[in-house]
């Protein structure tokens, strides 16, 4: 791939680095040997486990978070997404609370308030104000970035308060408060306290683009998690939105990471009833932040080995668990271009969706968006090919198992 037109700066280095491949190999402690060796060890090491834990899959598909699924079923195993390490308590409030929401499509087309709270578009999305919220004309809004008010909700100046209309500059640790004063204010309540450093005007003026607006929508962070209890955070502003909607049309959105970790939480859902954290042990799935999230497992050594859908999901991890899935074994499928931060006991080379396969990735307003190869290169190089051949093996070894008995 020499050029890539219209990419965005995040977008484009990892498109110029992809190319073709006819070898996609494999690796057993660090020697390259052939996949169907790389197979068998990679069996041979979920068979020998009593508590494997399966995590990643935001940089899959929907054919590979399924096939995940399969195989920690299967295996009795504890499956994780990279959610349990950004937006879980997102998941958790909402689950509490509920969530007015829409596709970004009818975001762009109908709301002239829009509201960044502990998010930084212009840096961690940087086309999203370009396609969605700020600047593209919309049925209602032909005018583009002259029919919307753009507020930004943030402890620090940032580049998207450069671009605001309004900026309410919260202490570290406010959000809850101003959160709270303003559902007072949208109710018709003076707030029996106002929030410690920040103006009343400001927050006032606030209420005031929220209940004065024809259509809103707020657009929320990991930001918004930083301080206090994250989860009571984001269940707050959810409520404040379904508050916001007996006078007008009010919307939360989340601000996903990038890859498709939206993918995988809605994967896991109808797979499971769950979106992340879900344990297989007892032979139907079970539910469990925090008791069955991938960092606090490897924190508390509760793992005896670990499979990586893609490695970048370490990176997230603390360092105890860092230090635990050093010294366990370890299998990992990731892209050519990606190299582990450690050194997996097996390691398997796969196709990139959307670059070499046919896949589906989920926008982060959870529309399904499928991806076609512009370097196709052959079949079976994917990681559901990978997972569901480990599978298979596995069951072999079971039936080989049963016939010795």
């Amino acid at each position: 791939m020499v050029e890539a037109e219209n990419a965005c700066e995040l977008a484009r280095p990892f498109l110029l680095k992809q190319k073709s491949h006819a070898h996609w190999p494999a690796f057993h402690h660090g020697s390259e040997c052939t996949p169907e060796t790389a197979i068998r060890e990679a069996a041979a090491i979920l068979k020998s486990s009593r508590a494997p834990l399966i995590y990643g899959l935001s940089r899959s598909s929907t054919t590979g978070q399924r096939a995940a699924v399969r195989l920690a079923d299967s295996l009795g195993a504890t499956i994780d997404t990279t959610a349990s390490r950004c937006h879980a308590p997102s998941i958790v409030a909402l689950q509490q609370a509920g969530e007015n929401t829409c596709t970004l499509g009818e975001a762009r087309h109908r709301c002239d308030l829009v509201i960044f709270w502990g998010s930084n578009p212009a840096v961690s999305h940087p086309r999203h104000g370009e396609r969605y919220s700020l600047t593209p004309g919309g049925e209602f809004l032909p005018n583009g970035r002259l029919d919307r008010k753009v507020v930004v909700v943030d402890t620090q100046k940032t580049e998207t308060t450069e671009i605001a209309d309004f900026w309410l500059k919260l202490p570290p640790g406010g959000d809850f408060d101003v959160i709270w004063a303003l559902r007072s204010l949208v109710g018709g309540q003076v707030p029996c306290r106002w929030p410690k450093g920040v103006g009343t005007e400001a927050i006032q003026k606030l209420a005031s683009l929220m209940t004065h607006c024809r259509s809103g929508i707020v657009y929320f962070g990991l930001g918004l998690t930083r301080h206090g209890p994250p989860h009571a955070n984001v269940e707050a502003l959810l409520r404040l939105v379904t508050d916001l909607n007996s006078k007008t049309r009010f919307y939360a959105r989340r601000m996903r990471i990038p890859g498709d970790v939206a993918g995988a939480d809605s994967v896991l859902c109808w797979q499971t009833g769950f979106p992340f954290s879900v344990n297989f042990s007892r032979g139907f799935p079970r539910y469990g932040p925090g008791e069955y999230s991938a960092n606090e497992i490897l924190e508390r050594r509760e793992a005896d080995c670990c499979l990586f859908v893609g490695s970048e999901g370490f990176e997230k991890l603390s360092a105890s668990a860092q230090a635990h899935v050093r010294a366990i074994p370890t299998i990992v499928l990731d892209y050519p271009s990606e190299t582990p931060a450690f050194s997996p006991t097996v390691r398997f080379t796969t196709a990139v969706y959307g670059i070499h396969q046919h896949g589906t990735a989920y926008r982060m307003d959870e529309t399904p968006i499928p991806l076609k190869p512009v370097l196709p290169c052959g079949e079976g190089n994917t990681d559901a090919d990978i997972l569901d051949k480990i599978l298979k093996q596995l069951e072999n070894l079971d039936h080989l198992s049963h016939e010795i008995r």
